[in-house]
């Protein structure tokens, strides 16, 4: 039976450090957000936004794509009950509400880059890293830097064409919207996306639309 995880609480921290892991596999991680210090409920990562944990024992920081988000009680035995109140309300008549349900997600693994070298210099790899991250390592929004970088090459597409428990052709559509717009309109960028989608999807020509019809909406 899986016991009920304490509220994380964010106090003090990055402004990119969003969750925490509670959950780790070779390829994805299940991570928990973080309470806000007012009576708000955590912020949900959007669909097929970008993370980012450290491995500690190699240094490697490690990328992700965010697939799946769900909010509920932190007590599995009980279930959230509608109450008819506005949050406002809700902040007013039962505050101990916010503290009470927890906001997890999953992100799929799409590469690492190494620790920085004498030189200053990183390697990004775009291939699943020797090791996920820990458990209760931190989890950060990638900055828009390092999403432009990481996307340099488009190998994380293969990566989350494999994925079998998300919605596979939306996770990719909205990725490389968000990227797209993150490049101000790189058409060229868009058009080699397009290239690598056909030939990843080349036995696939209905798949392949599907995800085509969804990124230029």
């Amino acid at each position: 039976m899986r016991l009920p995880i304490p509220q994380l609480i964010a106090r003090d921290r990055h402004p990119d450090h969003i969750a925490e892991v509670i959950e780790t596999a070779t390829t994805e991680f299940l991570a928990q957000c973080l309470e806000s210090a007012d009576l708000t409920f955590p912020v949900m990562p959007p669909f097929g936004s970008w993370v980012k944990a450290k491995e500690e024992e190699s240094g490697n920081l490690i990328f992700a794509v965010v697939y799946h988000v769900t909010a509920s009680p932190i007590d599995s035995v009980h279930r959230a009950q509608a109450l008819g109140l506005s949050l406002q309300e809700l902040r007013e008549q039962q505050p101990q509400i916010f503290a009470m349900l927890k906001t997890e997600f999953r992100a799929a693994i799409v590469g690492f880059q190494t620790p920085r070298l004498a030189d200053k210099s990183t390697q990004i790899y775009h291939h699943l890293p020797p090791r996920p991250p820990q458990i209760h390592q931190a989890v950060l929004h990638c900055s828009p830097s390092e999403m432009i970088e990481f996307t340099e090459k488009l190998d994380f597409l293969h990566t989350l064409l494999q994925l079998t428990a998300a919605p596979v052709e939306a996770l990719v559509a909205t990725t490389l919207r968000e990227v797209y717009q993150l490049r101000k309109g790189d058409r060229a960028w868009l058009v080699q996306a397009g290239r690598m989608l056909s030939v990843l999807l080349k036995d696939d020509y209905d798949r392949l639309q599907l995800i085509l019809r969804q990124i230029y909406l």
